[in-house]
């Protein structure tokens, strides 16, 4: 396992909780917007090692502070050892949350089935059917769609969320996702952050971020499909 970083401490990435964020580091997809270069690579985000053992230490530390621990990447599902993780920051009574790309939805399933996470975040990162030009060549989304499936089906507290960057959102990219996602229980439209991006190059032609007034548009087209939409 390859332990990319961890966050210490966050009120808001796990809903409701006080948590910290644990990065696991390499990914599977090409986000040209992604704002995590190092963990994609395989690298750490910071020049300090970081172990297993370290982690546990410091949660131990944290019992009564933290409520619960993010597991992010990087895509986490990557990670062979990744159910072994939930179920021991589980026993130590934290909640465990997941963020997904949504690519391996069998490990999904399995976290899922063996009550190891308590709340999933899948990120979609455009229209399901554009997968293959902007995020990996040749994809085929079947995945992203069975991911979704097997978490809007869990009952488990879930968000999908999409990054609204242009050119792989526009108003019929966020329609369509909306509708593949209907009823969700959350549609999280999130703002580009162009300080750290893995494939800058690739917006050199084109204005990529949305300013609120169009984002608050974006949410109003998706508002209807879901039962919570929110500008992140």
């Amino acid at each position: 396992m390859l332990l990319g970083g961890l966050q210490k401490y966050s009120l808001i990435d796990f809903p409701g909780k006080v948590s910290c964020v644990l990065f696991l580091s390499g990914c599977n997809f090409d986000c040209p917007y992604c704002h995590n270069p190092e963990l994609v690579k395989g690298k750490l985000l910071s020049s300090s090692p970081l172990d297993e053992s370290g982690v546990y230490e410091f949660l131990e530390q944290r019992k009564g502070l933290l409520d619960g621990v993010v597991i992010s990447g990087g895509e986490p599902t990557l990670t062979e050892d990744l159910a072994p993780l939930c179920e021991e920051i589980k026993g130590m009574g934290f909640s465990v949350k997941l963020d997904t790309n949504g690519s391996r939805p069998r490990v999904i399933k399995h976290l899922i089935n063996e009550g190891l996470v308590d709340y999933v975040a899948m990120d979609i990162k455009t229209a399901p059917s554009q997968y293959a030009t902007f995020v990996k060549r040749d994809y085929d989304s079947t995945d992203i769609r069975a991911s979704i499936q097997i978490i809007m089906e869990s009952c488990l507290p879930h968000e999908f969320r999409t990054t609204c960057v242009r050119p792989l959102v526009d108003r019929g990219i966020i329609e369509c996702v909306a509708k593949t996602i209907s009823g969700a229980n959350r549609y999280v439209l999130q703002r580009f952050n162009d300080a750290r991006l893995l494939h800058p190059e690739f917006f050199k032609e084109v204005e990529p971020g949305y300013d609120m007034d169009e984002l608050m548009f974006l949410q109003s087209v998706a508002a209807p499909w879901v039962k919570e939409c929110l500008v992140r």
